[in-house]
């Protein structure tokens, strides 16, 4: 039961339509749906205002073909993380899936049409855009608009200032970087948003799958720096959302 649920059941009482016990009752039903190797989160969207996202990795894909027909129709499309092509193909022979091969996301159900503010999804080299597009598909998802700007590392500075103009009038911006993560602080000195560093595992050897990123996005000296975990394009996303949304004049 998703928040627009909630208000229909409230405005059905207040009309007198329905009645208290019976407002109780549908309030009460599916908090959550155990289907035995889950327990679907229905009441995710009540209280969070996003229903509940399926983290597909690990997951067998007739499992995920339940977990997606338990959320189908409660508010939102249902968005599947981290799913391969092979894993996506024979889900789709049971489901209407949206595949996104470039980031490893499959939607269910429509997008939605309102796009709130504008986050800018900034990746410092090609080798990082799957994470960043990532970030910036689940960012679209959940109702707000992207910019995307790609491949504009610190060792070509002239590109990212050619692209100024989209980062600064963004709400929020995501800095995917790999490497030494240095874009995180650059964008961290320029802008008056939130920055979300995510520190990718794209690198040389001791670069140690991102953790030298992390590490040099967590000491950045630039203010209003905060950083997700390595790879981590989803959580990021998913930040940024919440912090668009807060920002949201309505």
């Amino acid at each position: 039961m998703d928040r627009d649920s909630v208000r229909s059941v409230l405005e059905s009482v207040s009309s007198g339509e329905m009645s208290v016990d019976e407002a109780l009752l549908s309030l009460r039903m599916e908090p959550f749906q155990d289907l035995g190797f889950a327990k679907v989160d229905h009441h995710r969207g009540l209280r969070q205002g996003v229903p509940e996202v399926v983290y597909g990795a690990g997951k067998t894909p007739e499992q995920i073909v339940s977990i997606v027909r338990a959320l189908e129709g409660r508010g939102g499309p249902v968005i599947v993380t981290r799913i391969e092509p092979s894993v996506a193909e024979v889900i789709s022979d049971e489901i209407d899936l949206d595949y996104h091969g470039d980031c490893r996301i499959g939607v269910v159900g429509p997008i939605p049409e309102e796009r709130v503010g504008r986050i800018a999804v900034v990746a410092a080299g090609t080798s990082d855009i799957p994470v960043a597009e990532e970030a910036a598909l689940t960012a679209q998802l959940l109702g707000n608009e992207v910019v995307r700007v790609y491949d504009v590392g610190v060792a070509g500075m002239h590109r990212l200032l050619s692209s100024m103009e989209d980062v600064m009038t963004a709400r929020v911006v995501v800095a995917v970087a790999g490497m030494e993560g240095a874009l995180a602080s650059v964008l961290g000195g320029m802008v008056d948003c939130p920055v979300i560093a995510v520190p990718t595992s794209v690198g040389y050897g001791a670069s140690f799958g991102g953790l030298a990123a992390l590490l040099a996005m967590l000491n950045s000296c630039a203010s209003g720096v905060g950083v997700v975990n390595i790879d981590n394009g989803f959580g990021a996303g998913y930040l940024a959302s919440t912090i668009n949304h807060m920002r949201s004049p309505e």
